[in-house]
C-alpha cells in the first residue's frame, strides 16, 4: 500500500506567499499528469522528507489533496533545492497510471573497488543517472554498477548492464557509465577543462570595471 502524504491547495501564487509557506514549514508544489490538470499545492516539509525516505526517490505516494475525495497516486518528478541554504524550494508531483509504462531517471550506485585505481588510474563516472522504462511500481530505486574488475582503460557501458525483469534501459547500449582513465589522460582532460576557464577569468577581470560602472549608473 502506498504511503499517504497530505497536501493543501494554493491560491496565492505570488513569490511572497511561497516564501511565507517555506517559513512556516511547508514546500510549494504542483500536481500534474497526463490526464490531470495542473494544481498548485503545498506539503509539510518534514513529512515530505520522511515520506521520501520511506518509499524511495521513485516510490509511489498517495497525495491526499484537501477538499478532494480521491487520492492521487504520484511520483516525485522533480525537487528543487536551494544550493546555498540547502532547503526545499519546490516539488513536482506527477500523477501516474499504474497500468501504463513510463520513463524515469534512476541514480547510479557504484559498488566495489576498481583495481585500476590502485594502479594509478582515475575513476571517472560519466553517467550519474540512467533512464529506464517500466510500470510505475517497477521502477528501481537505483542501478547498481559493479566496478570491482575495472583495470586501467576499462569501462562499463549500458550494454554491459543487465536490466531487471520488470524494466529496460532507454539509454543507448554504447553509452559509457564509468571508466578508469590512465593518469596521463586524466591530467590532459583536466588541463583542457581549465584553459578556457582561465581565459574567461582574464576577460571578466578586464571588463569588471565597466560592469560595475554600468550598474552604478543604473542606480
Amino acid at each position: 500500500m502506498a504511503t499517504v502524504l497530505e497536501a493543501s491547495t494554493r491560491t496565492d501564487l505570488r513569490k511572497s506567499a511561497s516564501k511565507k509557506l517555506r517559513t512556516n514549514g511547508y514546500v510549494p508544489a504542483v500536481l500534474y499528469g497526463k490526464d490531470t490538470e495542473s494544481t498548485p499545492v503545498s506539503v509539510p516539509n518534514i513529512t515530505f522528507i520522511k515520506t521520501i525516505r520511506e518509499v524511495g526517490r521513485n516510490g509511489i505516494i498517495e497525495l491526499d489533496v484537501e477538499g478532494e475525495s480521491d487520492k492521487h497516486k504520484v511520483i516525485v518528478h522533480d525537487v528543487q533545492v536551494d544550493p546555498i541554504k540547502d532547503y526545499l524550494v519546490h516539488i513536482d508531483f506527477f500523477e501516474v497510471d499504474l497500468k501504463s509504462e513510463m520513463e524515469a531517471e534512476v541514480s547510479v550506485n557504484l559498488v566495489g573497488d576498481a583495481p585500476g585505481e590502485k594502479e594509478g588510474g582515475i575513476l571517472s563516472p560519466l553517467l550519474y543517472n540512467i533512464t529506464v522504462r517500466a510500470l510505475p511500481t517497477d521502477i528501481p530505486e537505483e542501478i547498481t554498477v559493479d566496478i570491482s574488475e575495472l583495470g586501467v582503460g576499462d569501462s562499463v557501458q549500458i550494454g554491459d548492464l543487465t536490466s531487471g525483469k520488470a524494466f529496460e534501459f532507454v539509454n543507448e547500449p554504447e553509452e559509457t557509465v564509468v571508466t578508469v582513465q590512465p593518469p596521463e589522460q586524466a591530467e590532459e582532460s583536466e588541463e583542457e577543462e581549465q584553459e578556457p576557464e582561465l581565459v574567461e577569468a582574464d576577460d571578466s577581470q578586464d571588463a569588471g570595471g565597466e560592469g560595475e560602472k554600468s550598474e552604478s549608473e543604473e542606480e
